[in-house]
């Protein structure tokens, strides 16, 4: 049988469809169990590919009957020659193309909804990385928010839809991924936002977003407003769009609130993250919905792939924000703290605009799932 290769985008209709994958995850133990491909019903195997290397017969038994199966590695090679050996056997057999390099490179454009006079709002979910990144469009222009390093994929899908892009922001200085927003500001003539506590030791120039600056696309009354909403970072910026969406960047997730440690100040911070929560969202509408910058599980996933809840859901379900005792939330929040993002110190300087990597070493440094996230 002829062994064939699957997109990553194949993949991602398989999360968002729920269907049923079997995947056999060739890699090191300790990487597939830091990070694999999540899906509501998938199964997995995970057997390192050195074990394979004197045949598959071993493993045959263990694979079922009637399911998809899908063979994945870190880069693709050692999934071929595994796929290859499983398909001598006459097992029908996928691997994933491009490996998990392909996979958290990944990006599904989903609508959230219309806006006035015409306009759209997408979120475009990295499924690899649990990172959201945003375009609202409306008469002919858009802006972006929380852009990844995967240029391409906003400039072509703007042009798709005949914007041009005219505003990009950050809501933050990232350090579990890079930036691709001062790229698309340079392709495009777009302005770069920034906040300016988040950018004291940037290298490049950048228009400075603060609390209460509104930008309109467009030319219609699709208003963007910025919320100082301090705590992931000192810096972090929050937007709402139309009175209807609370795009949070890293301070306020579906499931769980952002951690404020990764610049080493936990304890410095930790108060201005309870302020932003408790005390600034909650001055905020219960309608408007949330759209953060990350996602950590995929149950989070709503039926149509996107990940969204209304801010009044989650002051009802979300444990972060119910912890009435503040010296608890300070417990809590520095003591549940996952590892720091694989190599989040020259991914916040490569933010800054202090080095410039090249595109592999981007790559490895992004590795792994994002750890934005309180536990």
């Amino acid at each position: 049988m002829a062994i064939r290769p699957m997109k990553a985008s194949e993949v991602a209709k398989q999360v968002f469809n729920k269907a049923e994958l079997f995947i056999l995850d060739v890699r090191n133990e300790d990487d597939f169990q830091d990070w694999k491909i999540e899906g509501s019903n998938f199964s997995y195997l995970n057997i390192p590919y050195f074990e394979l290397l004197d045949g598959v017969d071993e493993i045959l038994e263990k694979l079922p009957a009637g399911k998809d199966i899908l063979v994945v590695c870190a880069k693709e090679g050692s999934s071929i020659m595994v796929a290859d050996m499983l398909s001598e056997k006459g097992i029908d057999v996928s691997y994933l193309e491009g490996g998990m390099k392909a996979w958290s490179e990944h990006l599904e454009p989903v609508k959230l909804g219309n806006l006035t006079d015409g306009g759209e709002l997408y979120q475009f979910v990295r499924l690899g990385k649990g990172c959201l990144s945003y375009m609202a469009i409306s008469n002919g222009e858009a802006a972006v928010i929380d852009a990844t390093r995967m240029t391409d994929i906003y400039l072509k899908f703007a042009e798709s839809k005949d914007a041009k892009i005219k505003h990009v922001f950050d809501t933050h200085l990232h350090a579990d991924h890079i930036s691709g927003g001062r790229l698309i500001a340079e392709a495009t003539g777009a302005a770069y936002w920034l906040p300016p506590k988040d950018a004291e030791e940037v290298t490049f120039a950048y228009n400075r977003l603060e609390d209460g600056n509104e930008v309109t696309i467009g030319g219609t009354s699709m208003n963007i407003h910025s919320l100082y909403s301090p705590g992931h970072t000192i810096g972090s910026t929050s937007f709402v769009i139309e009175d209807s969406y609370l795009l949070t960047g890293d301070i306020l997730f579906i499931d769980s609130i952002g951690r404020p440690d990764l610049a080493g100040l936990a304890e410095d911070w930790v108060g201005d993250l309870r302020e932003s929560l408790y005390n600034r969202y909650k001055n905020l509408s219960n309608e408007l919905i949330v759209l953060p910058a990350h996602f950590m599980m995929i149950d989070e996933l709503n039926n149509d792939g996107s990940v969204a809840e209304k801010l009044g859901v989650l002051f009802e379900k979300n444990h972060g924000l119910n912890i009435e005792n503040e010296a608890e939330f300070r417990k809590i929040v520095t003591e549940n703290l996952p590892p720091q993002p694989n190599a989040f110190k020259e991914i916040r300087e490569t933010n800054m605009g202090k080095i410039t990597p090249d595109e592999v070493t981007q790559r490895e440094m992004e590795i792994g799932p994002n750890r934005c996230a309180v536990r």
